[in-house]
């Protein structure tokens, strides 16, 4: 319990912290994104493949 109180209180224990909790929001985003991009990407393709047969 000392050890988690320890590095609750030093600098380094926070700014780990900080460091994961915006790796995490940046995954979001990221993830987010390419899902929105590759429903969009697919429709795309498939309108192109019926207009060219």
């Amino acid at each position: 319990m000392g050890l988690i109180r320890n590095l609750w209180r030093e600098q380094e224990g926070q700014d780990i912290a900080e460091y994961a909790v915006m790796l995490a929001v940046i995954l979001v985003i990221v993830v987010g994104t390419v899902r929105l991009i590759g429903s969009n990407a697919s429709n795309v393709f498939s309108s192109v493949a019926s207009s060219i047969q």
